[in-house]
């Protein structure tokens, strides 16, 4: 099956994407720093221009000289020894070369490793599936929702697919598939849609749209040239964003209704409900604390310059840039809050429906065998 599904991605992964910015000539190599030519440091300390420096090749060993840019964004401050990325740019047959970074790969991939072997090592075998869960949720987005976009399935539909596929994996790889994981996953999934449907129909009566995003020259760009509906990538991310949280209180819920319901076999399907409505109150509200926080940070430099800035309550409350915050937040909110009520349902009733139909199986095959 593995093997089956590795060809069908592998196929499904070949798209044509169009030559949307001209490379050509244009390559990233590794290299060393060797000596400082030029230097760009004043007498106040203050670096003004850019330097000029020496480095050899990774690859093959040749010295060059390059530019070093003064800039946040591009360049760094070089010194001898230090491991740089170097952009060669091919003009009329000689190649200029321009430090674009420090080489920062090596140590991310550090970081990454000492994460899953933490994991791995602190959660045994629970932590080697979630590693594993999380390996596959990358696989997810990049060999799934990215093509199924290229192909021209709608955004939104693209994200509810791939967020079944990732609740479904990652739920019965950490918990087994069980009753309670599967009742799990569908409570996760209607909270996930439910945070969807909440997000639209609040863009529509704010009247925002994914074309009010701060990004969408590039994105419409990409619009013109492929057949990807950028409207709908707002909307779509608010649906992985809520995602985590939706499935970590739906799966709270589903586990703690059914230890309930082995301690003690005689509890009605109204108390099972009721007693994971409680558990889901003590947890949705830090869960919905922990997404609007999550988007505060992520967006916390905007928050910074409207309040440096000290801009009046009626341009801060009409900006499309504050109420798409607001609307990711809510949204996920929501989301969290109306899985309580579905994690509950099926957790209190989903197990005896399942064990009563197995017992009405069970009881016709005897029937059938007497026969």
């Amino acid at each position: 099956m593995l093997v089956i599904i590795g060809i069908g991605l592998y196929q499904y992964n070949q798209v044509e994407r169009p030559e949307l910015v001209n490379t050509k000539g244009r390559v990233f190599e590794t290299a060393v720093v060797t000596r400082i030519l030029k230097d760009n440091l004043q007498e106040n300390g203050a670096r003004i221009g850019d330097q000029i420096i020496m480095a050899k090749l990774d690859d093959s060993g040749e010295e060059i000289e390059a530019n070093c840019p003064n800039g946040l964004l591009f360049g760094t401050v070089c010194k001898p020894g230090l491991d740089v990325v170097m952009i060669s740019s091919k003009v009329t047959g000689s190649s200029l070369y321009t430090v674009y970074s420090i080489q920062r790969g090596k140590y991310i991939l550090g970081f990454i490793l000492l994460f899953f072997a933490l994991l791995c090592l602190i959660g045994g075998k629970k932590g080697i599936s979630t590693a594993l869960a999380i390996i596959i949720t990358f696989i997810c987005f990049v060999y799934v929702f990215f093509p199924m976009l290229m192909h021209g399935v709608s955004t939104i539909w693209a994200a509810i697919f791939t967020s079944t596929i990732v609740l479904t994996i990652t739920i019965f790889l950490i918990n087994g598939a069980t009753v309670k994981a599967l009742s799990a996953i569908i409570s996760a999934l209607l909270g996930v849609i439910s945070a969807g449907v909440i997000a639209l129909a609040f863009g529509a009566m704010v009247n925002l749209s994914g074309y009010n995003v701060g990004n969408i020259e590039s994105l419409m760009f990409i619009a013109q040239n492929t057949p990807i509906n950028v409207s709908q990538l707002l909307f779509a991310g608010i649906l992985f964003s809520s995602l985590g949280a939706v499935m970590d209180i739906t799966m709270d819920i589903s586990a703690a209704v059914e230890e309930i319901r082995q301690k003690n076999l005689q509890m009605t399907h109204k108390e099972l409900f009721i007693s994971g409505i409680n558990i889901g109150r003590e947890v949705m509200g830090t869960m919905s604390t922990t997404l609007i926080l999550a988007f505060f940070g992520g967006s916390l430099g905007t928050w910074v310059l409207d309040y440096v800035y000290n801009l009046p309550y009626l341009q801060l409350i009409n900006s499309n840039t504050i109420c798409i915050q607001i609307m990711q937040g809510l949204s996920g909110s929501f989301g969290v809050i109306l899985s309580v009520p579905f994690a509950a349902v099926l957790a209190a009733y989903l197990p005896k429906a399942l064990e009563y139909k197995v017992h009405s199986k069970s009881k016709i095959e005897r029937i059938s065998n007497n026969l």
